[in-house]
């Protein structure tokens, strides 16, 4: 299935499911839908985050944190960000769920971003394989690094990524010891 007729899951603020629809004209509207976000740290306490694919339909090029992507309908939002963690950089890992969050944000392409994503946490010693059709690189970081990364050039990150660094630093760092 391409990205353009994926189908995602519109929710309401209190995330309540309320119906199906194209990914790509969720993203055009700038529709309420859930998500989610990987943050996987190695056994050195480093997050690896990702440069998205220049093929991507919006953000391309731009640095995220793990894994993200959107549950199917019928799809519960951990096997969503297992079955991407898997297809973006090569890694099966169990997830733990940290928390929600919710942003809006205008992205290239005429997008907009409205979503109440749910944020999973793992720790791995393996390297990643990276699926070059959805990532064109990858590394290893201390927060505290990719947080002054973010700092200094924002453009070159994803609109979450910065949403997640602004609003969720203290989370960020309580789950990198949880797991």
């Amino acid at each position: 299935m391409t990205d353009e007729f994926e189908q995602v899951i519109l929710v309401d603020e209190a995330d309540r499911p309320l119906r199906d629809g194209d990914k790509w004209q969720i993203h055009q509207d700038g529709l309420l839908h859930r998500a989610f976000s990987v943050f996987v740290f190695n056994t050195a306490g480093k997050c690896l985050i990702q440069q998205r694919a220049r093929g991507k339909y919006h953000s391309a090029g731009k640095w995220a944190n793990s894994c993200c992507g959107h549950p199917r309908p019928g799809e519960s939002t951990l096997a969503a960000a297992e079955r991407r963690l898997e297809e973006e950089v090569g890694l099966r890992l169990p997830l733990t769920f940290g928390f929600k969050s919710r942003y809006v944000a205008q992205l290239d392409n005429d997008m907009i971003e409205n979503e109440i994503p749910y944020l999973y946490f793992a720790r791995t010693a393996a390297g990643p394989k990276l699926n070059p059709a959805e990532v064109q690189a990858v590394r290893w970081i201390d927060l505290e690094d990719l947080r002054d990364e973010i700092t200094v050039a924002p453009e070159a990150f994803s609109a979450w990524l910065r949403h997640y660094f602004t609003a969720h630093m203290p989370e960020l760092v309580a789950w990198r010891a949880r797991v």
